[in-house]
């Protein structure tokens, strides 16, 4: 067993928010002793679940609600395989998003390196995907793609 402050150096994470967590009903089964809360296996397993929800975008509320399926039994496997498959959709679409992003960031350092050594953009400016090197043409298409 854990106490708050252990479970806060070992998560990185703001007593505050192990205490809004609880609060929110995120850890419906811990334990308490003399009102002070103590951590098992399971809240922390709990914890690193919520904080992976976190960190995709999921909200507390979402989150609350995997937390409540999961105290309902094997019933609710169907609702809460959904759930992680909706938000799997959401990260693989953030993460092409941000690929994008990558991909227009190497374009303009390999553009503004390529300005420094010419002096200017006369040359740049008028190239087109094809005259560029091909790593650099394959992230400028990207980086040009609809979303």
């Amino acid at each position: 067993m854990y106490t708050i402050g252990q479970v806060s150096k070992m998560f990185g994470l703001p007593v505050s928010t192990l205490r809004y967590y609880d609060k929110e009903g995120l850890f419906p089964d811990m334990e308490r002793s003399n009102g002070i809360r103590r951590f098992g296996q399971r809240e922390l397993e709990a914890l690193r679940v919520i904080e992976c929800l976190k960190k995709s975008g999921m909200e507390i509320k979402d989150i609350r609600q995997f937390m409540e399926w999961c105290a309902q039994g094997s019933g609710t496997y169907p609702q809460r395989r959904a759930m992680f498959i909706r938000q799997k959709e959401s990260v693989e679409a953030e993460i092409a998003r941000m690929n994008r992003v990558l991909d227009m960031l190497s374009f303009k350092c390999w553009y503004y390196e390529q300005a420094i050594k010419d002096g200017n953009e006369q040359r740049l400016s008028a190239m087109t995907p094809e005259d560029m090197p091909e790593e650099i043409r394959q992230a400028w298409l990207r980086a040009h793609e609809q979303e």
